[in-house]
């Protein structure tokens, strides 16, 4: 007489505690971080000191609708994508 096999859903519990992991590790966290990312882009006006993706360092002289026109130096303006902001240095003077 062979001894009685275990349910198949059983089997899967393995599969279903890998997922629940990766989810809350990997999943959500990533997740959160682009909402933040999107909330600073949203808040983001003129004077703002930033720093983009690629490092290049500059001031917003003009929000557009999809980019930003930034000033890197006293004479050239740099206009890019509103994504490509990696993080704010200082946020504007509030007068």
């Amino acid at each position: 007489m062979q001894p009685e096999a275990p349910p198949a859903i059983l089997q899967f519990v393995p599969i279903f505690f890998l997922i629940v992991i990766f989810y809350f590790l990997i999943i959500r966290p990533q997740q959160k971080k682009q909402k933040e990312h999107q909330a600073m882009i949203r808040n983001l006006a003129k004077n703002d000191e930033v720093v983009t993706v690629g490092g290049m360092h500059g001031t917003i002289v003009n929000v557009k609708e999809t980019t930003f026109i930034i000033r890197v130096d006293d004479a050239t303006k740099v206009e890019i994508d509103k994504h490509s902001i990696a993080y704010v240095k200082r946020r504007r003077s509030e007068n």
